[in-house]
């Protein structure tokens, strides 16, 4: 029985439980520290972790100078200029608007530069779970923006616009450092990856954090307080050594786009969070928002592999490093060949 089950399936699965409930450790650790610094210790202590764990197993051990330009170019997409201009765009947006461009986004970018970058094919079936997922999350989050109370004064002359800009911008410094990441991902193991992204992305957040964020410089002396101490754990823990690893398993395994369906699934379960933890009330609007988003991740997730050798859409041929051959499924084996189309289509 055991051997039938999806592993893709059950880490998505999983990786939309963390990232739905992260809200709720950054909730409460921003409330209590300045919003950079927090994102920058906690990535920065996750990398450490990571990278300490994967030098003990020895599998830092091949690491490749000429791979250190595309490392620092993914980290700090990925980490520094994705979080650096959201926490910073949402200071000056509603939080059903920064919701919708953010997450409604990240998909689609994700889609956009795997296809431009040759990562993957298009298909009918994802341009539909796309579409279906945005407005999925625009039925659940716009009314959000409709119910805020007219804004005071703008900080700035166009505070607005550019808070909005800055949000949509992660989602795309995002996207294309995910697909930047996946020729990394044939190379390194996930966890390395992983460690060495979170580690120089935090770094260069907290460096931003400690020149330009104010409070960040006191903060420092660590007096946050239990639930701010307790979200920080909580993010590190769950949200990049569990959640990003499996993110970046994701990607190598079935593509950025399917990866990034977790944008369609997370979102319930910060609803069924809220409705259970703060007895949040779930409206009429807010179930054809979860039922629309939740058929535009089944369309995207329908069909994917269920072992972690799966076809690499671009380069059929192409064999991951470290990869077991005698472990792999005779129909995987041949669409690695070219033996077999048909086989082919049903690992894409």
């Amino acid at each position: 029985m055991l051997a039938d089950v999806n592993k893709n399936h059950l880490r998505f699965l999983m990786l939309c439980m963390i990232w739905g409930s992260t809200w709720i450790g950054t909730k409460a650790g921003i409330e209590a520290v300045p919003p950079l610094l927090f994102a920058g210790t906690r990535f920065t202590a996750a990398g450490i972790l990571l990278l300490l764990y994967t030098l003990a197993k020895g599998e830092a051990a091949s690491f490749k100078v000429q791979d250190g330009f595309r490392f620092a170019v993914v980290s700090i997409l990925m980490i520094t200029l994705c979080y650096g201009p959201l926490f910073w765009g949402m200071q000056y947006i509603d939080s059903g608007t920064a919701a919708v461009l953010e997450m409604s986004l990240t998909p689609i970018a994700l889609l956009v530069f795997a296809l431009v970058l040759n990562e993957e094919k298009l298909d009918g079936r994802r341009i539909l779970a796309i579409v279906l997922g945005v407005c999925g999350l625009v039925v659940l989050f716009w009314p959000a923006s409709a119910d805020v109370s007219p804004p005071a004064a703008e900080a700035f002359p166009g505070a607005s616009l550019w808070g909005g800009l800055a949000v949509a911008s992660a989602a795309f410094t995002y996207g294309y450092g995910s697909v930047l990441a996946r020729p990394l991902l044939r190379t390194y193991p996930a966890l390395f990856v992983s460690g060495v992204t979170t580690l120089v992305g935090g770094i260069m957040l907290l460096i931003a954090a400690l020149a330009f964020e104010p409070g960040a410089v006191s903060a420092l002396s660590g007096d946050w307080g239990t639930v701010a101490w307790l979200g920080w754990f909580f993010l590190v823990i769950f949200g990049s050594l569990i959640g990003y690893t499996t993110f970046m398993r994701l990607l190598r395994d079935i593509g950025a786009s399917r990866a990034g369906s977790y944008a369609f699934v997370s979102p319930v379960i910060a609803v069924a969070l809220g409705a259970a933890v703060f007895a949040e009330q779930i409206t009429a609007m807010d179930v054809i928002g979860i039922v629309v988003m939740l058929s535009g991740a089944y369309l995207a997730m329908s069909g994917v592999p269920a072992t972690d050798a799966t076809v690499l859409e671009s380069e059929p041929d192409r064999k991951r490093p470290h990869e077991d051959t005698d472990n792999v499924p005779k129909c995987q084996l041949r669409a690695f060949t070219k033996q077999n189309q048909q086989c082919r289509g049903r690992l894409r």
